[in-house]
């Protein structure tokens, strides 16, 4: 806590001898207290952050990018070439199947006949017969029914209502009722004011006696209670809880202090015995061991493998060679050869299959001129 808070403390609670003898023993208490919690804290810290750079990010990076080429661009893929154009062609499928055919059925079929075989003729109707049919049942219903309900309601149910009845209930409510009202309402007066004067004598006798018990209870409640409770949180409970707050917070940047410096100690142990020792072990021992492993060992033995590799495909292309020509030479000896054909020498042309341009080795061999040459041979 900074010397400005101090300050807006001592302000308002001044430092007292209680004060000053617990600050030293409940900073030390709390000391021992937060320091395993604060090194368990920064080594949880250490751990999470060191996971996060060697784990998780690498892990993060790994998934996205097999979600991206597993199944993000297989999806984009099927979506653009596969599923974009097949929702093309059933939308203009459906749209050539259902919906044209219902657009034309219906511009060219339901309008013409709502339009022409029910609109007109209804709109003709309306006005050649049944307008002036309307006016005319107007009119009578006007002459015959209104007329005379209008005549009998103005001139006869009206006055009858009046002065009948509206005209006597007047005089009889400010006649009769009205002062009778008036007095009936100034006796209820007159009455209600003797109550509350009687009332009011006794209430405040005992308002009286009230007053003094509350100030008397009031007084001791404040002495006795509130004045004691109010001493002790002024002078033992906010300074032991602002020392406690105090402390922990010191024990807090303190137990960081020791837990950084602990941290660092066991860094220096761990690379100084098992760091240097491995890289030393690594440089000296591994990297001239693989160089003599790469160069005594692996190189010639892959340039073995290669030339072995090398040696077996030449024999078995020779043997296949060999397989051809003794099959070529015993499919000769069996039909038969050229005159002037010597061993090893060219052959003819290879026959051909039907309908294809393969060569089939132990075919026949077919003639150079076609049949149409030999058509045109003939006829010649």
């Amino acid at each position: 806590m900074d010397a400005s808070k101090h300050q807006a403390l001592d302000r308002y609670e001044p430092d007292t001898a209680l004060t000053r003898l617990i600050r030293i023993p409940v900073r030390i208490v709390v000391l021992v207290l937060v320091l395993p919690v604060r090194m368990v804290w920064d080594l949880l810290a250490a751990g999470w952050h060191a996971a996060d750079r060697t784990l998780l990010r690498p892990l993060g990076r790994g998934l996205a990018w097999l979600a991206d080429t597993l199944v993000l661009t297989p999806l984009s893929w099927l979506f653009t070439h596969v599923l974009t154009p097949l929702a093309l062609a059933v939308t203009w499928l459906a749209t050539a199947l259902f919906i044209w055919p219902w657009i034309g059925l219906w511009r060219y079929v339901v309008v013409p006949v709502a339009k022409y075989g029910v609109a007109v003729p209804l709109v003709w109707l309306y006005g050649t017969v049944l307008t002036p049919l309307g006016h005319g049942a107007a009119w009578l219903f006007t002459t015959l029914v209104v007329g005379p309900v209008v005549g009998l309601w103005r001139y006869a149910l009206v006055p009858a209502a009046r002065y009948g009845v509206i005209v006597p209930l007047v005089w009889l409510y400010g006649a009769v009722l009205t002062p009778l009202g008036r007095g009936t309402a100034w006796a209820l007066d007159r009455v209600w004011q003797g109550t509350a004067w009687v009332l009011g004598g006794v209430w405040k006798g005992l308002a009286a006696t009230g007053r003094g018990l509350g100030i008397a209870v009031t007084w001791l409640v404040m002495t006795l209670l509130v004045a004691p409770a109010s001493w002790l949180y002024r002078r033992v409970l906010a300074p032991v809880g602002r020392e406690i707050a105090d402390a922990a917070e010191v024990a807090w940047r303190i137990a960081g202090y020791l837990s950084r410096a602990v941290g660092r100690g066991i860094a220096w142990l761990f690379r100084h015995l098992i760091g240097v020792p491995v890289a030393w072990a690594y440089r000296t021992v591994c990297t001239p061991l693989g160089h003599f492993v790469r160069d005594a060992l692996w190189a010639p033995a892959r340039r073995a493998a290669l030339e072995a590799g090398r040696a077996a495909r030449g024999a078995l292309a020779a043997a296949r060679e060999t397989v051809r020509q003794a099959r070529r030479d015993a499919w000769r000896a069996l039909v038969g050869g050229t005159a002037g054909a010597r061993s090893g020498g060219p052959l003819g042309v290879p026959a051909r299959t039907l309908g294809s341009t393969t060569t089939v080795p132990s075919a026949a061999q077919a003639p150079e001129t076609s049949l149409l040459d030999e058509k045109l041979v003939k006829q010649g």
